[in-house]
């Protein structure tokens, strides 16, 4: 098995780590979930690039005859970078001590304050960066402030 297929494996677990651990596991971390709120798709032109170069580098590997695996694996690369990108939705997880964003925990403790832009954009100030939520419905922001009222 030549390292080229090592590292494509490698990366296909990694991104099956991920999809299982985002789907699956944060509802029930760090307590249970209290709202769930859907995010806007972000970065779709870099994942129609990735899945292009990945079409590019299969197309090399059938022209030059190259491993039957490799070819597989490719194809398994990009039919996760396509599950991940555009079938999946990305998330916001209010729990009863603080929320995931991106899959990374953020207790209500360390919210400064709370502002909407005239976009629509949830701003989030935390002690260093504001944090921006471009939430996929409108009406999401209104169940936002609604339970951290209630949280207060």
């Amino acid at each position: 098995m030549s390292i080229t297929n090592i590292a494509l494996i490698v990366f296909i677990v990694l991104m099956l780590a991920y999809a299982i651990y985002d789907e699956f596991l944060l509802d029930n971390r760090k307590g249970k979930t209290r709202l769930k709120v859907y995010l806007q798709r972000r970065n779709k032109l870099d994942a129609i690039i990735f899945i292009g170069l990945l079409a590019i580098l299969l197309y090399q590997n059938v022209i030059n005859h190259g491993s039957g695996l490799t070819a597989y694996l490719l194809v398994g690369v990009a039919l996760l970078t396509f599950y991940l990108s555009f079938v999946r939705w990305p998330k916001l997880r209010f729990k009863e001590n603080g929320f995931y964003y991106a899959t990374i925990f953020i207790t209500y403790d360390r919210v400064k304050a709370m502002n909407l832009s005239e976009d629509g954009v949830l701003v989030v100030q935390l002690e260093q960066k504001p944090l921006l939520v471009r939430v996929k419905e409108l009406d999401d922001l209104e169940n936002i402030y609604k339970f951290m009222v209630n949280y207060q």
